[in-house]
């Protein structure tokens, strides 16, 4: 039952990505020499990817931009999932940071990454900040609901058992939000690549973000969706292969 349907499941995801690339090329310009076209088609795209891919460029460049969004994402789940956790334990620290919490939440991505590359410089340590000081809020809130939810049931059997504090946290409290963890690893996961790019486009010499904005001048769209199609392929494999799987093992834990 449950191979039919992860089969089921497959086959419809398979048709749909078929169906994208059916409505792509229809709706493209399938001149096979006009890659300056509006709408290139995927044929083309998909020979300036192995292009780009052929000649190192294309490696070099994802290279840095995956350089960054690791970065950014590492720092914003762990200090998000701390300020989170205690905003959700402690009624005071909730009350103290929220205000924080919103400012930053509201705050355009654009002038955070404005004001990281004109205090810090045009590096990429303003760059990762930037991303990352962005994200905390939204890993924060995620994980701030997963603390407040905690079952009291599992600390009165920590309790009973006498379990000592370093025990508590492993086998209460870590198992209980791990799934708002990963859940806000995957959303924090989807935007932090994407603010990467922009910070690339604005201040860096070199990602997909900058290749991005080189075309961009150039009114090369196909080169655009070549470098934007490579990024979104490794994106794609990082949350269907792997936070995807992780999700689904989050609750294997939990007893009713």
């Amino acid at each position: 039952m449950k191979k039919n349907k992860l089969t089921s499941s497959f086959t419809l995801g398979l048709f749909s990505f078929i169906c994208f690339f059916f409505f792509w090329f229809i709706l493209s310009d399938n001149d096979s020499d006009n890659v300056y076209s509006v709408l290139p088609s995927p044929v083309i795209v998909i020979k300036l990817l192995f292009s780009e891919l052929k000649s190192g460029e294309l490696l070099f460049h994802l290279g840095h931009t995956l350089y960054r969004v690791l970065w950014s994402f590492i720092i914003a789940l762990i200090c998000g999932t701390i300020i989170g956790f205690f905003m959700g334990r402690s009624k005071s620290v909730d009350d103290f940071l929220d205000v924080w919490i919103i400012v930053f939440m509201n705050l355009p991505a654009l002038v955070l990454i404005v004001l990281c590359y004109i205090w810090i410089g045009l590096n990429d340590m303003a760059a990762i900040i930037a991303v990352a000081l962005n994200k905390i809020p939204l890993v924060a809130v995620l994980v701030r609901q997963g603390a407040r939810e905690l079952d009291p049931k599992y600390s009165d059997i920590a309790k009973v058992f006498q379990l000592t504090h370093w025990s508590k946290i492993r086998h209460i409290f870590i198992p209980q939000m791990f799934p708002y963890v990963i859940s806000a690893a995957r959303s924090g996961l989807s935007i932090i690549w994407k603010i990467v790019l922009v910070v690339e486009f604005l201040g860096r010499p070199n990602g997909i973000g900058f290749q991005i904005h080189l075309y961009f001048q150039l009114f090369d769209v196909g080169m655009v969706l070549a470098y934007a199609v490579s990024f979104i392929i490794i994106m794609l494999i990082v949350e269907i292969g792997v936070l995807r799987s992780i999700e689904k093992h989050s609750y294997v834990w939990k007893i009713d």
